[in-house]
């Protein structure tokens, strides 16, 4: 029998009490040893946009959880402009699993929405991974640069847009890059449901309002008392790195790992790399 991972994981559905019905996979060791970890994906992404390489790397320890949130790709209900609702959702989303424990992996978009859960339901946070990220209010947050904002915004966003918005220029990072886009489509049946225009704008609404500028902001971080493994690529120009050390300043209990010659998807251009050190993390 094929092992079970993200190329063949089954598409689940449960329905919350919020009356959304969530579409998730799950795969990994679950023998109860350690609680699951839940990935939260980037801005306009679906199920699909998770590098098998990567999160079946952490599946070799754990259980992983990969979910769409309200409204995005296959999970039903209308995309929350707001990180607060998106957390709220999520949160909605463990409860239908009955999870009184977890982990949590957010990456990116799924970092901010990570931060708001630990900060709702401390007591159910065990440890935290924040991956291409940065707290409410950081720097440089608002509003995308030029050359960021113009891919993020088309309707379709082809292999060059991606390589632009999540690798480095260098030749070197470009072919992870590429070697990361085949990954992708290693998955040929029971794909999700395509992100919608409507979730492409509530998700540049909500990122937006996450990142006006307030330094009062940075002060809710002391309250993630979770350990936290704060990770980016040394040159993130999505979520601009500096905002990666803000997190790891800011949040009592984190540390902080940064990757040579990558940006935002550090994690996908090193996903053994990366899945190596959260494994161990998880398992201090």
């Amino acid at each position: 029998m094929a092992k079970v991972g993200q190329a063949n994981a089954p598409n689940l559905a449960i329905k919350a009490s919020n009356g959304v019905t969530y579409a998730y996979r799950r795969f990994g060791k679950s023998d109860g040893s350690t609680p699951p970890l839940v990935c939260f994906v980037h801005y306009r992404a679906n199920l699909d946009n998770w590098d098998p390489a990567l999160v079946d790397a952490l599946a070799e320890q754990r259980e992983v959880i990969l979910v769409d949130n309200v409204g995005v790709g296959g999970s039903s209900g209308r995309t929350p402009d707001t990180v607060a609702e998106m957390a709220h959702g999520a949160i909605a989303f463990t409860d239908a699993l009955k999870w009184a424990r977890v982990d949590l992996l957010g990456f990116s978009l799924g970092g901010f929405v990570a931060q708001e859960f630990a900060l709702m339901r401390p007591y159910q946070v065990r440890r935290l991974v924040l991956a291409g990220t940065g707290p409410q209010g950081g720097e440089d947050m608002h509003r995308y640069v030029p050359e960021v904002l113009e891919v993020a915004q088309r309707e379709q966003i082809d292999a060059e847009g991606m390589l632009t918005l999540f690798f480095e220029k260098s030749e070197s990072s470009r072919a992870r890059g590429r070697e990361f886009l085949g990954r992708l489509r290693s998955r040929q049946a029971d794909r999700d449901v395509p992100v919608s225009r409507d979730t492409v704008n509530a998700h540049l609404t909500a990122i937006s309002t996450w990142g006006i500028p307030d330094v009062s902001k940075l002060s809710r971080l002391h309250a993630i008392r979770q350990p936290t493994l704060v990770a980016n690529g040394d040159n993130d120009i999505m979520v601009p790195t500096a905002n990666s050390s803000l997190l790891a300043r800011h949040i009592p209990n984190a540390q902080l790992r940064l990757f040579p010659d990558a940006g935002h998807a550090f994690l996908f251009q090193y996903p053994e790399e990366f899945a190596a050190d959260v494994n161990r993390f998880l398992s201090q």
